[in-house]
């Protein structure tokens, strides 16, 4: 049986479909492009208004926090757990996880990101996507797999998914960052989500669809956060709350238009 079955519903514009089984929904307009290294040397300073590599102070602090928040779910040191980041672009939160005596290895899609990550950090870091890696070649040996703003870009959903859970350990995290439609754009103003939907993105996540998604497939939920508050895009009465408030909700029930998520393999 496949994990997916995406079919048309009345709620959504043409060329979106919803799984039947998990409510992840996908946009069958969607283009695959060269994830190459024009994203690091153009798009990311066009959206961040920097280059990606002087918002490294930044992206490390990222990577710190949320390898905290690892180790707080393992409950214990988290040295010589091994590791694997599907995109890890030039390695900064790899080798974050190295200084805390992490195994580590990267797949990334960019050439000059791949020279970075082992010429100038030392990293074990392969040019190529997950697609193409064996099945077997990490079989149940991932202690923590992660991808930041990777999976929703991956056509092939479910060799996607079975792929990730082949190699995870029995107790092994996985750990994503990734756009949720449990967000105030996509809940309150939803003709502007459609509308500015990247062509690159094959599939729509929340917390819930990957609740479903990822109980089928035998993990537990562990952590959600909201990885940004925009109150001034909400345009319910939430958008009204004080900041405080507007922020409990949002931690609540994880309403973010991003979000980062953790999952336990049982």
């Amino acid at each position: 049986m496949s994990l997916f079955a995406f079919i048309p519903d009345s709620k959504f514009p043409n060329h979106y479909e919803i799984c039947k089984h998990t409510g992840i929904l996908k946009y069958s307009l969607a283009k695959e492009r060269a994830y190459g290294d024009s994203y690091f040397l153009e798009e990311y300073q066009n959206q961040y208004k920097k280059t990606y590599y002087e918002d490294e102070p930044n992206l490390r602090m990222m990577a710190r926090r949320r390898l905290g928040v690892m180790r707080e779910l393992f409950g214990s040191d988290m040295r010589g757990k091994f590791l694997l980041e599907i995109g890890s672009a030039a390695g900064f939160f790899l080798d974050e996880a190295k200084k805390l005596g992490l195994q580590t290895k990267g797949y990334e899609l960019s050439p000059r990101e791949v020279s970075y990550s082992v010429s100038t950090l030392g990293l074990d870091v392969t040019a190529n996507s997950i697609l193409n890696v064996e099945d077997h070649a990490y079989s149940r040996s991932v202690d923590i797999l992660c991808a930041f703003f990777v999976i929703e870009h991956i056509l092939d959903i479910e060799a996607l998914w079975l792929k990730i859970d082949a190699w995870m350990k029995p107790g092994g995290i996985v750990y994503l960052a990734l756009p949720s439609f449990f967000g105030p754009t996509y809940q309150t103003n939803p003709e502007a989500w459609f509308a500015t939907h990247p062509e690159d993105h094959f599939y729509d996540y929340d917390l819930g669809s990957l609740k479903k998604l990822l109980s089928i497939l035998g993990y537990r939920f562990r952590y959600a956060r909201p990885m940004s508050y925009h109150p001034k895009r909400d345009l319910s009465l939430r958008g009204r709350f004080p900041v405080w408030a507007y922020k409990l909700y949002s931690n609540l029930f994880c309403y973010g238009d991003t979000i980062e998520v953790a999952f336990q393999k049982k």
